[in-house]
């Protein structure tokens, strides 16, 4: 996977208790940004259902009878 080189700001006094805790800084900040997209995308998913909820129709009992063969 390639990878982008950014900088961030951080706390001085944050940074310090990261360290002395060992806490990996450069880990820690892609996991975060990972969890901020990933919570992103899941609230963009419901905001979308929730403008356009699945609705039964005429096909759905067919959908679920085809599943079954």
């Amino acid at each position: 996977m390639a990878s982008t080189r950014t900088t961030f700001t951080l706390d001085d006094a944050l940074a310090e208790r990261a360290r002395r805790l060992g806490i990996n800084i450069s880990a820690a900040a892609r996991q975060g940004v990972a969890d901020a997209v990933r919570s992103a995308l899941a609230h963009s998913d419901r905001v979308a259902y929730q403008r356009q909820p699945e609705r039964v129709d005429a096909l759905w009992t067919e959908a679920e009878a085809w599943t079954e063969e």
